[in-house]
């Protein structure tokens, strides 16, 4: 009897997922972002915001949760109903470095979301004052050798951080870490030559770029950025295998219905390649992707492991 009544209710709990999944959405759908107002990350949910509405036929708002380097806001999401409609900007420097930084989060990446798609992958660029002399990687390489040079970040175990640590495992040269309180007063101090180097989004970086008041010594992304086509990448300059960009993606709840984040994965993905979304991530630095639920969960996989290996090497660590 009890068994019959377990398999009862199991019956009534798929059933009413089934009605869920297909009258989603019927109500307002909230994205939160675990970050103030502003940047990159909160910029690249906004932009989607209104074509995304329009495509689902209900508002889809964009409310701001910071704190703790985006742990609140994300912590939150992870204990909201898994129907749909509570959904996480998720960034990588929360989702795969954060778990190893910090000694609690309030989440687990892997089984308190699922991952939805990839909105973009944000150019990084390390940059220099012309002080330094410095016009391209291989010359820091050869100086660093030798000389340590300090380099600015937005903070400590960000993605700007790790990979001026990888950097450094990779090449062995000098680099002593400079911790701001977000990109733009590192881009302010590197612009105003408080600071050599600096590791920054390059959408912080490109107006004095081209204007000539910064160097841009490289991009560590796999291909160049189309904010600057002339700077070559990590890469190009020799150093094999590097390839470290930041990311912007969609989390749901885990356990909400599969039927809803397909749809959202597939509604997300064509707002992704309207000229609106593609003319207003160029500034941004954004790079589109609308990838599947499946690579884009293998991705977060992946770089959780990778940056863990990066994290203990450099000893990186937030109390």
């Amino acid at each position: 009897m009890e068994s019959m009544r377990l398999l009862a209710a199991f019956f009534s709990l798929f059933v009413s997922f089934g009605v869920l999944a297909q009258d989603w959405p019927a109500r307002p759908v909230r994205i939160v972002v675990p970050f103030a107002p502003g940047g990159v990350a909160d910029n690249s949910a906004r932009v989607i915001a209104e074509p995304l509405s329009q495509r689902l036929g209900q508002q889809v708002v964009v409310e701001n949760r910071p704190g703790a380097s985006g742990n609140i806001g994300s912590a939150a999401v992870a204990q909201a109903a898994p129907d749909g409609y509570t959904l996480l900007l998720g960034f990588d420097g929360t989702m795969v470095i954060n778990p190893h930084v910090f000694p609690k989060t309030g989440f687990d990446t892997l089984k308190d979301f699922a991952a939805v798609t990839k909105l973009g992958d944000a150019t990084l660029i390390l940059v220099a004052h012309p002080s330094t002399g410095l016009k391209n990687l291989n010359e820091l390489i050869q100086q660093a050798k030798t000389k340590p040079f300090p380099y600015g970040t937005s903070g400590t175990g960000g993605t700007p951080h790790l990979a001026g640590e990888l950097l450094k495992q990779r090449t062995g040269i000098l680099l002593d870490h400079v911790p701001y309180k977000g990109g733009g007063p590192a881009v302010s101090d590197v612009v105003g030559g408080q600071i050599p180097l600096v590791f920054t989004a390059i959408a912080s970086a490109q107006q004095y770029v081209k204007a000539g008041r910064i160097v841009a010594l490289g991009v560590p992304g796999a291909r160049r950025s189309s904010a600057l086509p002339d700077v070559p990448t990590f890469q190009e300059a020799g150093v094999r295998d590097f390839d470290v960009s930041s990311w912007t993606g969609i989390f749901a709840p885990a356990a909400t219905p599969r039927a809803v984040v397909e749809r959202l994965r597939n509604e997300i993905a064509a707002v992704l390649k309207t000229d609106f979304v593609k003319e207003r991530y160029a500034t941004l630095g954004i790079e589109p992707v609308g990838n599947t639920p499946e690579e884009f969960a293998a991705q977060v996989k992946a770089d959780l492991a990778r940056w863990g290996q990066v994290v203990k090497s450099a000893n990186v660590r937030m109390e």
